[in-house]
């Protein structure tokens, strides 16, 4: 066991001690441990995949203050993961959605909105609010912003990644244990720069992890059991196994002492041929007048092709283009297109090394495409 992370809260309304009989009366939790929760205040990155669940069991069990960030909206393709949020939610801030569900679930919980995303210049006073921050983000700039903030604050952080059929779960606490950065300790390049958005993810994998996650949480706030601070368990869903290995500090890893530029840059090659959506948008209405010739090329793969694309883009997955199937034209303009911008970036700078001049891509990918629609 470790020390809780908190001090218990003064009472119990009568109204809570019904609420969490159930809870209250397994042996070694008891009104301490509730009162705990009460007294604890917890921030979750993301409302997404993992935070979904994570925020539902939070809520009912008794976590005092819950803050939500994420500058997202509720979309449909969230809602096969995303169960915090509803159809009625389509197009609303995932933190009101998310926000307005805990209210409903209990009403006991204070719940702070934080619409914005996580930068260098807000997370050291955001983290600084709370006791414990559970990540669930699911891109690896704010993962590690994450990570070299709560170092610099002392905050334990409860982290889980998901992808595909694989889920991770891990504590980090860098003045106690290992941190994210002792794990990994720069951001991965190529295919396993993929957020699950751009390589897909099993529906019910995020509440599998996600419940783990908020397992870790409840456990550093009680002090109850051990947590996973210097191990890692990796789920393999589709053949129903946990495996766990264990983490140690790097010896030679210079302490995180202050959030630089590096801290919110997600490893990816400078943008300077990337294009916004305005930018694409203008080159496409002056290629429909006949006023510009350029190639607009999709890298993604023909699933995600057939489920969402712009006007006028023609298919040639990158896997065709390494493997010499497809040539990318060296005597006319060329925009290459991928889901978040990170697999057209990569392949942009490939062709630039090998003599394509004419090439740029639509920074941010299609999902910036979408975000910059107007809305009907």
């Amino acid at each position: 066991m470790s020390a809780p992370l908190v001090e218990p809260a003064a009472d119990l309304s009568s109204a809570e001690l019904a609420r969490y009989a159930r809870q209250i009366v397994i042996p070694g939790v008891g009104l301490d441990a509730q009162r705990r929760l009460k007294a604890a205040r917890v921030l979750v990155l993301g409302a997404g995949g993992l935070g979904s669940p994570a925020l539902l069991y939070l809520a009912a069990a008794g976590v005092g203050v819950i803050g939500i960030v994420d500058d997202d909206v509720v979309d449909a393709s969230n809602l096969h993961r995303q169960v915090v949020h509803g159809t009625p939610s389509l197009g609303s801030p995932k933190t009101a959605s998310a926000a307005a569900r805990i209210r409903e679930l209990n009403p006991h919980v204070t719940v702070q909105e934080h619409r914005e995303r996580l930068t260098a210049g807000n997370a050291i006073e955001m983290f600084g609010l709370y006791d414990l921050v559970v990540d669930g983000s699911d891109n690896f700039a704010t993962r590690y912003l994450a990570a070299d903030a709560a170092e610099i604050t002392d905050r334990p952080v409860v982290w889980g990644s998901i992808m595909r059929f694989e889920g991770q779960v891990s504590v980090f606490w860098a003045s106690k244990g290992p941190s994210y950065r002792d794990l990994f300790p720069e951001p991965p390049v190529g295919p396993d720069a993929l957020s699950c958005e751009q390589a897909g993810v099993f529906g019910v994998l995020p509440g599998q992890v996600g419940t783990a996650m908020t397992t870790e949480a409840i456990k550093l706030i009680t002090g109850m059991g051990e947590t996973l601070l210097g191990r890692l368990a990796v789920l393999d869903a589709l053949a129903g196994t946990w495996r766990e290995f264990r983490l140690e500090r790097d010896p030679d890893r210079v302490p995180i002492t202050q959030l630089g530029a590096s801290a919110a840059d997600d490893g990816e090659p400078a943008d300077a041929d990337g294009l916004s959506p305005a930018d694409l948008g203008a080159l496409l209405a002056a290629r429909a007048c006949r006023e510009a010739d350029f190639d607009l090329i999709d890298v993604r793969e023909e699933d995600e092709y057939a489920l969402d694309r712009i006007e006028g883009a023609r298919l040639v997955p990158l896997s065709r283009i390494r493997a010499g199937a497809a040539e990318i034209p060296r005597d006319r303009e060329v925009v290459l297109i991928c889901q978040g911008g990170v697999r057209s970036a990569r392949l942009l700078a490939s062709l630039r090394e090998d003599g394509h001049a004419q090439v740029r891509h639509l920074a941010g990918g299609l999902d910036a495409w979408r975000r910059a629609q107007p809305r009907g």
